[in-house]
């Protein structure tokens, strides 16, 4: 009960007043109807029809609608034999969510009639949709449905009721409980939604709220502030899209947006274009998964269209820091896990890293395969899916509840220098420990020096792609192009773990545990 009641009250302190406030609010309009009472929301007719929006082509979504009701979501398949049920939730939240979102509109195949088709069924039964008129579902479907009916010219009075009302049940449920990535969702649908109508009204509150929300989301050196390079990828494609509808109706709009939208997307442009590997790949640092977002060559190409850039800055206020060499690329997170009053999408990775060679994956973050609050959600957060290092039994940052986070690790004494990396964090004070870690990088060695500074006995992790062949002789690890050794190791057990290669897609790989206590070196050699 103790530990319980300290665990709320670590991960309550760090919120803002405003969450609070709005976790309250929304928890007694809960005990209303979730639906706002459409019959009473109509359209202007003045606004029905006031604005043809004319878009340049956007990035292609991944092929997610086969035909024929046919759906694949995270890797699950599902084909709805008569009608589409769109609050079918038997493969977890997020799947159902991924169904309400209507991405499918922008798939290069999708034609106007399945397309409208798909729309009029969601409207035929909208009065019946639960999880699809949450917030966050709604903001998405609003930008998604305005681009695909301005790309065909599709407009009538049903459809633009129906994203009428969405609309006004979005603006009296903006994500202020949530913050983060969440409510710039929302703003980029308040945007769009403005501009379709032409509603002033609109456009200055999704204008108000977006400006705000991406002066504090988006850091100096260019990272979105929850850090992960998927939701990086994801926000800087909404901010490229808002670049794209700024940019084809300037009368709609004033005169700053589109230069401060266009010097935010060139700063995570610059951003994403250093933590992107030469395979194209990045980090699955925190949330971080395959075909869920554009990669870093689509948003280049975006960007490049709307003459948008990328910036030259350096990677700083992120965290992560990137070694390059000519046969290898190492990023590391010396970091904080994210902003204080938002961590869940943060995991215990402070002092991990990843490793490229020779343009392919050999040690790698563990990635994520669920979002599902589970054992398994649990376990990809944790300290020992990272390659980083655990002192006993404890966490560095105590992750929970699917999206939580309690006492978690800080950053101290960082020094870095274009060969050399040192930090160390507070993770493990609450037993009387701290960790420190040296990186240092030649041409075909990395050296890594762990201490920990209480003496405690600990493990570091590290974690091969599935792809790699590893042997194990005593302390020293080999495989076709490299080996390691391990100077003052108690003990090296090589291991099977599941590399999440997506949502619901598990590899088996190796893993190797260093048991070590006081120090221990770790010489990574590349032919």
């Amino acid at each position: 009960m103790v530990a319980t009641l300290r665990r709320y009250y670590n991960t309550l302190r760090y919120l803002k007043w405003k969450q609070i406030r709005y976790q309250v609010y929304y928890k007694l309009l809960d005990h209303l109807p979730l639906q706002p009472d459409y019959s009473e929301v109509t359209v202007p007719i003045e606004r029905s029809a006031t604005v043809e929006l004319h878009l340049q082509d956007s990035i292609p979504a991944a092929v997610s609608y086969l035909g024929l009701g046919h759906f694949r979501f995270l890797n699950v398949d599902h084909r709805f034999e008569e009608e589409i049920d769109w609050n079918l939730d038997v493969y977890g939240k997020l799947w159902t969510y991924n169904l309400n979102y209507f991405e499918f509109l922008g798939q290069a195949d999708m034609t106007d009639a399945v397309g409208f088709r798909l729309i009029r069924d969601f409207i035929r039964k909208e009065e019946l949709i639960k999880d699809g008129l949450e917030p966050f579902p709604i903001s998405l479907r609003v930008v998604n449905w305005i681009k695909f009916l301005s790309k065909y010219r599709l407009r009538d009075a049903e459809t633009d009721r129906s994203l009428y009302r969405q609309i006004q049940y979005l603006r009296k449920r903006l994500e202020f409980h949530l913050l983060g990535n969440h409510l710039l969702e929302n703003a980029f649908a308040l945007l769009f939604g403005g501009a379709y109508f032409g509603d002033p009204d609109l456009i200055r509150e999704g204008r108000k709220l977006l400006t705000a929300e991406l002066d504090e989301q988006i850091l100096p050196d260019g990272a979105h502030f929850e850090l992960s390079p998927m939701y990086h990828q994801l926000m800087l494609f909404r901010v490229l899209d808002s670049i794209n509808l700024v940019e084809a109706h300037p009368a709609l709009f004033q005169s700053d947006l589109l230069p401060f939208l266009k010097e935010k997307a060139q700063k995570m442009l610059g951003w994403l274009a250093q933590m992107t590997f030469t395979d194209g790949t990045v980090p699955g640092f925190n949330d971080t998964a395959p075909g869920i977002a554009p990669d870093t060559d689509a948003l280049s190409w975006y960007g490049q269209q709307l003459q948008c850039p990328a910036g030259q800055s350096a990677l700083a206020e992120s965290g992560y820091r990137k070694f390059s060499r000519d046969s290898y690329e190492c990023i590391v997170d010396a970091g904080r896990i994210g902003p204080d009053y938002l961590p869940g999408h943060a995991h215990c990775d402070t002092l991990s890293f990843v490793l490229h060679h020779r343009g392919k994956p050999l040690i790698v973050d563990t990635g994520i395969s669920t979002y599902e609050k589970n054992k398994r959600r649990t376990a990809e957060r944790s300290t020992a899916a990272h390659n980083t290092v655990i002192v006993g039994e404890t966490e560095q940052s105590e992750v929970w509840g699917g999206f939580r986070v309690a006492r978690r690790a800080g950053i101290s004494s960082l020094k870095v220098s274009t060969d050399q990396l040192t930090a160390e964090h507070d993770g493990f004070r609450r037993i009387g420990e701290t960790h420190r870690r040296s990186f240092h990088f030649s041409d075909q060695v990395i050296t890594i020096e762990d201490a920990t500074l209480g003496k405690k006995r600990a493990r570091a992790f590290l974690h091969f792609h599935p792809d790699v062949s590893v042997q194990l002789r005593g302390n020293e690890l080999t495989w076709a192009f490299g080996k390691l050794h391990f100077d003052k190791a108690e003990k090296v057990v090589s291991t099977v773990y599941e590399y999440a290669a997506g949502f619901n897609q598990r590899v088996k790989a190796t893993r190797i545990i260093i048991h070590f206590s006081d120090r221990l070196t770790t010489k990574i050699l590349l032919h």
